[in-house]
């Protein structure tokens, strides 16, 4: 006989429906919708409190996620990825990366989906996202494809991965110990690999070419064109350039790159080159041909100012004016260098104002006119005193340039971070915290550039999903389904009874959290083997299996969230593209299971 739900069990699942059902029509932001189920759990909790409860501890409940050790974790792998990326400390793999994508988009996406599958078997599925992470973002601003195209479907190889080996996720070795609390023989790291492996050999193809397409394009196009900057490119006494031709380079540049009066004949040290791109080209430039665009010795002395005083270097575009002293003089007698300490990179002017002889110097340097717009390069300080007393217009925007100097300690503090929670020796939560204060106190991320590195639409959601998977858990609707779901299997076949309790422990795992679902979900696996006679290996690992599906809503799993912000991912985009994923998961696993354990 099935039992009547509790008034509160019946609550939270209408809560939890109601939340869904928010999120999936998407007439209200993230944020709203979060905060609204919050505060109906508060609400509804103090005036109606849960049995051997005060009113005050329903408050707790419901604003126990803001202070979780889930989401504080979260929080500080988003500062330690913040601190990869502004230190340019994953610059190098990003560029190989980079290669491949250019050569063949689908195998660039192909051979990260295996890499990302395959790390998570050996590490942890959050680490594992976090390094990757950064790389793929940068990526997507390098020009492969876009982050909204890509970091789902990482996500889930990442998750299909973990769920290969005990060690894979935190839920597995859950539900492993349960189950051996229960009675069952113990699993090893492997037990259950070969099925994952044959699911994942299906699911593959789906992620590789149907999810990238089911995604919207998060790339801004650019309303006007990015300014050209003409510069001259010196050539360092290293130059993959000394002793050959400009040709044989020419592949490995930037396409918008432009050389302007091409030299004949093998380059030598020291040559300087006329050269125009966008900054991001003449960056590609200097870094492929190991040559400098601005004198070599004040960069230097802004590198070591802004080592000595904590300060970012800026990159800031200004505009002369009628009044500027510049006009008619080129950089190199301008004496901007000597006089203000920053380095001009370049000149962009219009193209229909270039082409006369009399704009350039003798030595071939371009001659400053009205209206032109310099590439600036210095402490920001600095900066302003130049363009004050040269008379110069600072134009909208700048960019900080990657601090390169701690590259290597940033790159240190995440692998330390990493290693520390893969290998057990500490849980995630503190190896994260430990490292994002790390990258506070070396200065790889600045305290007031915290806000730039966590997401306010990612806190709320997963205080408000931490709430949920508490109401759902201590109000008893979890138990409530679990006997519900148990009553109804004995008319089934063991291929669906497996897929029923799968399906079951999704539920549990997209809506409230993987711990309550394989808590919940474990034992119910084990009575219902004992009462229909079926071994119970099977059940169990459909449990595990289960806890892992977590891929059609962000609240799911912490590394759902940690994509959201970056691939500008709705809550509908987890649906459309982990719903199917789910439902090809349930019946390739429930197969397997039912083939290898002759059910």
């Amino acid at each position: 006989m099935l039992p009547t739900p509790s008034p509160h069990a019946i609550a939270a699942i209408i809560v939890t429906i109601g939340m869904f059902v928010a999120f999936a029509r998407a007439k209200m932001s993230t944020e709203i919708v979060s905060l609204m189920t919050i505060a109906v759990i508060a609400v509804g909790l103090y005036f109606f409190p849960l049995p051997d409860s005060q009113p005050t501890e329903g408050l707790a409940l419901a604003f126990s996620g803001f202070g979780h050790y889930a989401l504080i974790t979260i929080c500080a792998l988003m500062i330690m990825g913040r601190g990869l990326v502004v230190t340019g400390a994953l610059d190098p793999v990003a560029r190989v990366l980079e290669r491949v994508f250019k050569f063949n988009l689908q195998l660039g996406l192909l051979l990260s989906l295996v890499m990302a599958f395959c790390l998570s078997m050996v590490v942890n599925d959050t680490p594992v996202l976090v390094l990757l992470l950064p790389i793929f973002v940068s990526l997507a601003a390098r020009g492969a494809m876009p982050a909204s195209k890509t970091l789902i479907p990482l996500n889930a190889a990442v998750l299909i991965g973990g769920m290969g080996t005990t060690i894979g996720t935190s839920t597995n070795l859950l539900v492993v110990s349960i189950a051996r609390d229960l009675g069952m023989p113990h699993m090893n790291v492997f037990h259950f690999t070969p099925i994952v492996l044959m699911a994942a050999l299906v699911a593959l193809p789906y992620l590789w070419l149907v999810m990238p397409r089911l995604l919207g394009d998060n790339r801004v196009a650019d309303i006007a064109e990015k300014r050209r900057f003409h510069a001259r490119l010196r050539l360092g006494e290293d130059s993959i350039l000394t002793g050959q031709e400009l040709s044989t380079v020419l592949p490995r540049l930037p396409a918008d790159l432009e050389f302007h009066e091409a030299p004949i004949g093998p380059l030598q040290p020291q040559q300087r080159l006329a050269i125009s791109g966008t900054h991001e080209a003449l960056e590609e430039a200097m870094r492929t041909l190991k040559g400098e665009i601005a004198p070599a010795w004040v960069i230097d002395r802004i590198r070591q100012q802004s080592s000595e005083i904590g300060a970012d270097i800026n990159v800031v575009e200004v505009s002369v004016t009628a009044d500027s002293r510049l006009i008619g003089r080129t950089l190199p007698s301008s004496g901007v260098a000597d006089l203000y300490g920053v380095a001009v990179l370049g000149i962009h002017r219009p193209h229909t104002l270039l082409g006369e002889r009399d704009q350039y110097s003798e030595g071939g340097d371009l001659r400053i006119s009205e209206g032109d717009v310099m590439l600036v390069m210095g402490l920001l300080p600095a900066i302003e005193e130049f363009a004050r007393a040269d008379s110069l217009l600072i134009l909208a925007g700048k960019r900080e340039m990657p601090r390169r100097s701690k590259a290597a300690l940033a790159g240190g503090i995440m692998l330390g971070s990493v290693g520390l929670a893969s290998i057990g020796l500490l849980p995630i939560a503190i190896s994260a915290l430990a490292g994002a204060i790390l990258m506070f106190v070396t200065g790889c991320v600045r305290f007031d550039r915290v806000g730039r590195a966590l997401s306010a639409k990612v806190i709320v959601l997963v205080a408000a999903s931490i709430a949920l998977g508490r109401l759902v858990l201590e109000s008893g609707a979890a138990d409530w389904l679990g006997q519900t779901l148990s009553l109804g299997l004995q008319f089934l076949p063991p291929a669906a009874v497996l897929a029923a309790i799968m399906l079951f422990v999704t539920l549990l795992t997209n809506f409230a959290s993987n711990a309550t679902a394989a808590t919940v979900g474990t034992p119910i696996a084990f009575s219902i083997a004992e009462k229909l006679g079926l071994p119970a290996e099977p059940l169990i690992l459909a449990v595990l299996f289960g806890c892992n599906l977590c891929y059609a809503t962000p609240i799911a799993y912490q590394t759902n969230m940690l994509i959201m912000a970056e691939g500008s991912y709705e809550f509908r985009d987890y649906i459309r593209t982990g719903v199917p994923l789910v439902l090809l998961m349930v019946a390739t696993l429930s197969i397997l299971l039912v083939s290898t354990y002759g059910m």
